[in-house]
């Protein structure tokens, strides 16, 4: 289980309190973002994975009820329009068609958040 000591309630932070409400990091690849989501699933911790189009998240919670997001982002080069349109939906990350899509060791990111 993730947890260190008494399970603490749900944070109010970016509900009812000021305080932090979300925190991310990226991973390098798909399968990079696979292997989080089985260990984030064996913890009891994932609560989600969404495909925004050009970003591919896990969305899971902290001991103390934080919520974090881990993504991988399409590399600029793979942008296309059609990628560019599906960021108005949200759908559910299905990592196995993503990884035949665009490789389970592309790097993610590249020209976006690292350059080129």
């Amino acid at each position: 289980m993730f947890e260190v000591g008494a399970q603490a309630a749900p944070s109010p932070a970016g509900r009812s309190a000021v305080g932090l409400y979300h925190l991310a990091w990226e991973v390098d690849t798909l399968e990079e973002l696979e292997r989080i989501a089985a260990r984030l699933t064996e913890m009891g911790a994932l609560v989600g994975a969404s495909d925004h189009s050009t970003t591919k998240a896990l969305y899971a919670k902290d001991p103390d009820g934080l919520e974090f997001e881990v993504s991988w982002l399409v590399p600029a080069t793979l942008l296309t329009e059609e990628t560019l349109r599906g960021r108005s939906r949200i759908r559910p990350l299905d990592l196995a068609a993503e990884k035949e899509r665009y490789g389970a060791h592309t790097r993610g990111g590249i020209g976006v958040s690292t350059p080129a």
